[in-house]
Formats: C-alpha cells, sequence, structure tokens
C-alpha cells in the first residue's frame, strides 16, 4: 500500500489542501462580486452617494424599526438653485463637479447613520433614521450651511444653494408617499424664496389636491358651456356713448353657483390651462359681437370688444393666429378687438412678448395697458409696448374728492398719458361727480359702475336695445 506523505497536516493529500485553498478563493471572488455588485446597484455612478434604490430600501428598514418601537424616519429632499443656468453657462464638466462638490458636503454635514442618495439631476434626498423634526431640521440646516460657500472650479467659482423640504415619516407612507410630501414641501421653500428649509404642511397637500380637482372642473367647463361672458360698457365721458364693452368670464358652476375670476384664474395659469380658457374667452366675445352687430336692435351701436391677455397668450407662438382666426370666423375687422394687456403678461417684456405684440399690431388689433399705475406697471411701458390705449387703475379715481391735491395729480397723469400719443381709459367711476371732474381734465373715457355693472348677455342686450347713453 502506498503511504501518505508526512509532510500533509493530519496525513491529508496536499492537493486537496491547495483545492481546499483554490475554492476558499473562489468563493471570496464570488462575495466580492456580488458586494460590489449590490453596492453599484445602490451606488449613484457620478457622486459615490446612494441612488434611489438605497433610499427606498434604507427607507423600508427604518419604517420596520419603527413597527419595533422606533420613532419614526424624517426625509429630507433637496434641489438646487439655479442648477440649470449654471449648468448652461459653465458646461456640463463643471456641473458634474458641482454635483460631486454638493454631495460630499452633504455627506460630510450628516450623522453617520444618516444616508445621503442623489435621486437624478440636481435632486439629492437625505433619510434620517429614527429622527424627531426638531432634529431634522437642525440636520437640514446644517446641509444648507454647508452649501452656502462658493464652489472652485478652476477658471471660476460659483454659489449653489438649495430649497429643502422636510417630511417626517407615518406608518402609513410608501417611500413614493414620502417624496411625494417632502417634494411639495421643497417647492413650497422655492416660492418663499429659495435657499431654505420648509416643513410639510397638511395644508398644502390639501391645497394641491383641490387645485387639481378645480382644474379638472374647469377643464370640463370650458367645454360643457358652464363658463359665461359678462360685459360691462366703457363709455365716452362728453356724450354718454358707448365705445367698448369689456367681456369678463365667470364660471357658473353646477354645485357653487357663479364663481368669480379671481377664483379660478390664477389657478388656470399656474397650470397651463389659461391658454385653453384663454381661446374659449376670445372666441366667444368675438362671435357675441359679431351678433350684436347683425341684430338689427343693436346695430346702431358701434363699439369695440375687449378681452384680456395672460402672459401665457404672449408666451404662445399659435395666439396671433387664434386671434387672426377668430376674427375672420366672424368676419369682423381687427380694429374692433382690443386686447387689454394684464400686468403679469407685460412684466417679462422678453422678445418674444414683443414680437407677439408688434404681430398683433400689424394685424391691427387695438392693445390696451391695463390697470396702469398698479403693482410693476410703469411709465417706461407707456413708450416701450406698442400700445393704442391705457386703462388707468381704479385706486386714483377712488381718492377723488377725499384729496383736494388728487384732482391736479390725475390731470399730470392724464398729460403724460396724452404726450405718449396714447388715449386714456379711467376705471372706478362710480359718481356722475367723479366723471365730471375728469372730463374737466382731458379725460374722454371711462368705466365704472355709474355707467352700468358687468351683465351677462342677455341683460346687457336688451340695455343697448333700450338706450343710446350711459347711464340710462
Amino acid at each position: 500500500m502506498t503511504s501518505i506523505s508526512s509532510g500533509s497536516p493530519a496525513g491529508l493529500d496536499p492537493r486537496i489542501g491547495r483545492l481546499e485553498r483554490h475554492i476558499q478563493a473562489l468563493m471570496e471572488e464570488l462575495h466580492q462580486a456580488r458586494y460590489d455588485q449590490r453596492r453599484d446597484t445602490l451606488t449613484d455612478a457620478l457622486t459615490g452617494v446612494g441612488n434611489r434604490l438605497a433610499l427606498i430600501n434604507a427607507y423600508n428598514d427604518a419604517q420596520a424599526a419603527t413597527a419595533q418601537g422606533a420613532a419614526p424616519p424624517a426625509l429630507l429632499l433637496l434641489n438646487l438653485d439655479g442648477f440649470k443656468a449654471l449648468k448652461n453657462s459653465a458646461g456640463h464638466a463643471a456641473a458634474d463637479q458641482i454635483l460631486v462638490t454638493v454631495a460630499m458636503r452633504i455627506k460630510s454635514a450628516v450623522r453617520d447613520n444618516d444616508v445621503v442618495t442623489r435621486l437624478g439631476g440636481d435632486e439629492f434626498a437625505v433619510l434620517l433614521p429614527a429622527t424627531p423634526q426638531s432634529r431634522a431640521t437642525a440636520v437640514g440646516n446644517r446641509i444648507l450651511a454647508a452649501l452656502e460657500p462658493n464652489i472652485d472650479l478652476g477658471n471660476n467659482s460659483v454659489r449653489c444653494g438649495a430649497s429643502m423640504g422636510l417630511r417626517i415619516a407615518e406608518a402609513h407612507h410608501s417611500a413614493e408617499d414620502l417624496l411625494q410630501e417632502a417634494d411639495l414641501a421643497m417647492e413650497e421653500s422655492k416660492n418663499e424664496g429659495r435657499n431654505k428649509l420648509k416643513a410639510f404642511d397638511p395644508g398644502t397637500l390639501h391645497a394641491r389636491q383641490l387645485q387639481r380637482q378645480i382644474v379638472g372642473e374647469l377643464r370640463d367647463a370650458i367645454r360643457s358651456e358652464q363658463l359665461v361672458l359678462y360685459y360691462q360698457p366703457i363709455v365716452e365721458l362728453a356724450t354718454g356713448r358707448i365705445e367698448g364693452t369689456e367681456a369678463l368670464v365667470r364660471w357658473n358652476h353646477p354645485e357653487h353657483g357663479l364663481i368669480m375670476p379671481d377664483q379660478f384664474i390664477p389657478v388656470a395659469e399656474a397650470t397651463g390651462l389659461i391658454a385653453e380658457l384663454g381661446r374659449w374667452v376670445l372666441r366667444t366675445a368675438v362671435r357675441q359681437l359679431r351678433e350684436w352687430r347683425q341684430d338689427p336692435a343693436t346695430a346702431g351701436h358701434d363699439f369695440s370688444m375687449r378681452i384680456n391677455v395672460s402672459a401665457a397668450d404672449l408666451q404662445s407662438l399659435e395666439f396671433v393666429d387664434d386671434v387672426s382666426e377668430a376674427l375672420a370666423e366672424e368676419s369682423l375687422a381687427p380694429e374692433s378687438l382690443v386686447l387689454e394687456l394684464t400686468e403679469s403678461a407685460i412684466i417679462h417684456n422678453n422678445e418674444l412678448d414683443r414680437y407677439t405684440l408688434a404681430s398683433l399690431q400689424r394685424l391691427g388689433v387695438g392693445l390696451e395697458i391695463d390697470d396702469f399705475g398698479a403693482g410693476y406697471s410703469s411709465m417706461g411701458y407707456l413708450r416701450k409696448l406698442p400700445v393704442d390705449r391705457v386703462k388707468v387703475d381704479r385706486q386714483f379715481v377712488k381718492e377723488l374728492g377725499k384729496d383736494s391735491t388728487q384732482l391736479g395729480f390725475l390731470a399730470a397723469i392724464q398729460q403724460v398719458i396724452r404726450s405718449c400719443g396714447l388715449d386714456g381709459i379711467w376705471e372706478g367711476i362710480e359718481t356722475a361727480e367723479q366723471a365730471e371732474a375728469l372730463l374737466s381734465i382731458g379725460c374722454t373715457s371711462g368705466q365704472g359702475y355709474y355707467f352700468g355693472k358687468p351683465l351677462p348677455e342677455a341683460e346687457f342686450t336688451a340695455q343697448l336695445a333700450r338706450q343710446d347713453a350711459w347711464p340710462a
């Protein structure tokens, strides 16, 4: 019988030992490969922090601990302020460097057991296990402070602050629920001026849900004839002749009754529905003007239709075509329509706005600044914009009779308007004395309850049929 070498431990064949060591090395490589694969699966390739899957896993672990009696986790969600502009100006390589630096600074500001992740783009999230709101707020503010110093890019340096939302998890929350509500808080932070932390407010969620409900109902209202137009006359002060009428939209809600525009116009503007609403107002108002001109009972009046124009209208390349087509369909001359530019529509005064206004001017429609003298409106607009008329805000007329110097002040405004070659329409006239005072300083046109309140189509048509001058 062949003897086993005395050099092998316990009398084993050395070949078996080598095989065992080889198998052990292979197993270690396999474990390392699996570890690397899992790490790569949970890691953001650019910054080295965790990714969305890492956040979800950490959240699930934290919620499991909460179910065993631990405090609930907190989530900080942050988005870099002005990152898109920085990326466009500095380039992709510099933008990547900014993101890497931001990730490092966030990690330096959090605790060892906090999980830092990048969700994509310039959005980062930090999960804080078993953390009350006061402690999470302190960590969030420490992150914001860490982001304050400029980031050195070699040739230059940039500052990249962040807006942050905070949400404490509740038992019913999924990871997506938590992210969504932290995102709402982050949006509130941006709206309030950026570079700050904002904790989630349940009222914000309710308002957003209500907004979505209003948008859905308003979209249906546009298509199901729930919207109506009211009309208010614009009058020549010297004669009482009607020279125009402003179309004012109302929502005749099937459950809530008549809803005024200040309750739904802001929602339409914020959600992009304002363009569809504006097209409806345009076509409905122009069609009504054509009907008045063809009706023998009202054809004796020759006046223009005024409608309000939003910022979204001026930013739409299709708006000029919409106006041209609406007029052509009703066989109306362009000068029969006057577009009132609201303050929010003219404040941008960018290249596209100027292009749209110039195109409308070439088309031949009237252009009018609405609520002049309120908010951002200034004398500079009188010369820069291709407008024909200025509608002076009602606040100026309101003071007539209360201050002996007010009429002289209004006369100065009227003189400026005239010196710019424009016509002025004065809003808010409620008494004969106010109308006479304005007429005495050279004002030619007015609008207000003294001449008539906004009326629905049927009542306004009846008024046109029975009277030649305003007030009756």
